[in-house]
């Protein structure tokens, strides 16, 4: 155990830590070398057993035992990749935890390589016969909505010694400079007020109440950020360009599109989602951050003030069982078969709770495989916002618990939905506060804070999003400097957050640190999409909560085994729709009615 992780025990009361034995007893143990080779061979008997047959098995209306094998390969495969990346996270700093990671992933990819062709196959298949297949066999008509999907990558799919290569080079490409990223991170130290601290503590300083602390720990981030800007914009530079080659040779048009695809969500839409909040920046951020600045006595705030609490918020420190309580209750109010598949992961060592020197930064949730269970990970420091943060990820697990039911294929939720239950368990969880807080001040600055909750996912991830389409574009004109970069993330920053907010110095390179860029290119609308959708939601259950939870669980369960509009389709919403988005912003718009009302 790290002396921070200590420190976070006897700080919060006992922090939960991971148990990884229900995947496997240790990185040297018997177990896991087993199911490493166990995945190699039957990586082996699949492509011996299946490589160029699948049109014939289709025809004889056995296509559904390769996609079964296909399953239980993917689910022990899934399995060993999650114990390794898990067990790194705990510590990415620690070389023998990255070692086994590296080689882990390495040999995961060299064996994938021999099923690499299937999905490609697949879509060799005959529409007329597949349509025929599905037909006769229920239990493969089961997949017809991740064949629909696979279908729609047909148009960019390589001939199958490219996509070998691509597959291969994937080590030593994206994965490596991904890691490099992660570690040096993790390695970063900041000195704030005469105290070195990792990132983690560092970006928890912005949200401290005393100004003077907020202000040393930004100028400690822009330090730091700005004395390795010239790694971070290096790693930029090759990943946008490697995206632009992959992009290039499978001839997306946008470079967006291969996100979208993947998220099972059109352009059209997301461009819809994009200006809907574009447009709203005036009568939400701007107009927030301007009352913002007023409630604190000034013309414009500092961008460390951007995240302060207001003087009248609850600023006392949680403990574990406090935040574990709070947020059990609000899902149990909603629903008791909700706080029933959220139990376990409080007295089972699924959560990773305390700070600790070389682990991740941030917070989330690892679904690992259908036959295991996920693992939240979070970097708890007490706050009402890491209450917030445990409601978010526990609302990962609990979709991705009750979604397992649907296989290792059609567990995967796009991610637009994927947001849709940590949204809602943080919702849930604010209105329990909300009802529980009688003090006008306190409620006044637990509304402020919902709000800038909501900013922070919707307004604050549509402009990492324009930013990002913003860089990957400039990036095909050739490489862009730090100075280029810092200017494209300082003026989609001044527009989404208005003329309130100041551009100190150092803010200029905050982008080097968002994790998301390098991870998941384009990924952050997910976020924006999720806020809106779950706003509508709320909606629907505020004028009706009749069925509304059992409509619900149906939407979780389903995981990815069927369209986002078949999903919403039940609660009368439809993400096409262009007033869908205005419902959901209309519910931060509201907040702030409420918030200027009763500070005027």
């Amino acid at each position: 155990m790290t002396e921070a992780t200590q420190k976070g025990h006897n700080e919060f009361g006992t922090l939960p830590v991971w148990d990884l034995n229900d995947l496997y007893p240790g990185r040297d143990s018997a177990e896991f070398k087993a199911a490493l080779e166990q995945a190699k061979s039957d990586a082996a008997t699949f492509e011996d057993k299946y490589k160029g047959k699948l049109v014939e098995l289709t025809k004889a209306g056995r296509l559904v035992e390769a996609i079964k094998d296909s399953e239980r390969l993917g689910d022990l495969s899934g399995r060993i990749g999650s114990f390794a990346f898990l067990q790194y996270a705990q510590k990415s700093t620690d070389p023998d935890r990255a070692k086994f990671m590296g080689d882990t992933n390495e040999a995961l990819t060299n064996l994938s390589t021999r099923v690499l062709f299937f999905e490609l196959e697949l879509n060799r298949i005959d529409d007329a016969d597949l349509e025929a297949a599905f037909a006769a066999d229920a239990e493969l008509a089961r997949y017809r909505t991740w064949f629909a999907e696979l279908r729609k990558a047909k148009p960019y799919q390589l001939d199958d010694k490219l996509e070998e290569l691509f597959h291969d080079k994937s080590v030593t490409a994206f994965s490596a400079w991904n890691r490099l990223f992660d570690e040096t991170l993790a390695s970063l130290e900041f000195e704030v007020d005469g105290e070195t601290l990792n990132m983690e503590a560092t970006l928890h300083l912005l949200s401290e109440k005393d100004e003077k602390k907020r202000e040393s720990a930004f100028k400690a981030l822009g330090k730091t950020l700005a004395a390795n800007s010239r790694l971070f914009t290096h790693i930029t530079n090759v990943l946008a360009k490697d995206k632009e080659i992959s992009d290039r040779w499978r001839g997306f048009e946008d470079i967006a599109d291969s996100r979208h695809m993947a998220n099972s969500v059109e352009r059209e839409v997301v461009d819809a989602l994009q200006k809907a909040v574009e447009d709203a920046y005036p009568r939400l951020s701007h107009r927030y951050y301007k009352m913002k600045a007023k409630w604190f006595g000034k013309e414009q705030l500092n961008a460390w003030d951007r995240n302060a609490p207001l003087p009248t918020s609850d600023e006392r420190t949680w403990d574990w069982d406090s935040a574990v309580s709070t947020v059990m209750e609000a899902y149990g109010r909603f629903s008791p078969e909700l706080a029933e598949v959220a139990k376990p992961f409080f007295n089972s060592g699924w959560i990773d709770a305390p700070v600790g020197d070389g682990k991740l930064s941030g917070a989330f949730a690892h679904p690992t495989v259908p036959s295991a269970h996920p693992y939240l990970m979070l970097n708890y420091l007490g706050r009402s916002r890491d209450i917030m943060t445990l409601a978010h990820e526990l609302g990962h697990g609990v979709h991705q618990r009750l979604a397992a039911a649907q296989g290792p294929i059609l567990a995967n939720t796009p991610l637009t939905l994927a947001e849709t239950a940590s949204v809602f368990g943080e919702m849930l969880t604010f209105r329990h506060l909300l009802d529980n807080t009688t003090d006008p001040k306190q409620r006044f600055a637990l509304l402020s804070s919902k709000v800038e909750d909501m900013l922070n996912t919707v307004v604050r991830q549509i402009a990492f999003y324009t930013f990002e389409r913003r860089v990957h574009t400039a990036r095909r004109q050739g490489e862009l400097k730090t100075e280029e970069i810092n200017q494209i993330w300082l003026d989609v920053q001044k527009e989404s957050l208005g003329d309130a907010i100041i551009a100190n110095e150092g803010y200029d390179t905050f982008w080097a640190y968002i994790p998301h860029f390098i991870h998941s290119p384009f990924y952050v609308y997910a976020y924006a999409f999720g806020d809106c959708l779950v706003n509508s939601l709320y909606a629907q259950y505020e004028k009706s909560s009749d069925g509304f939870a059992e409509r619900y669980f149906e939407l979780l369960k389903a995981g990815g085994s069927k369209h986002h509009s078949e999903l919403l389709a039940p609660f009368g919403l439809d993400a096409k729709d262009p007033q869908f988005w205005s419902l959901g912003l209309g519910m931060i718009e509201r907040l702030i009615d409420e918030l200027e009302a009763t500070s005027t």
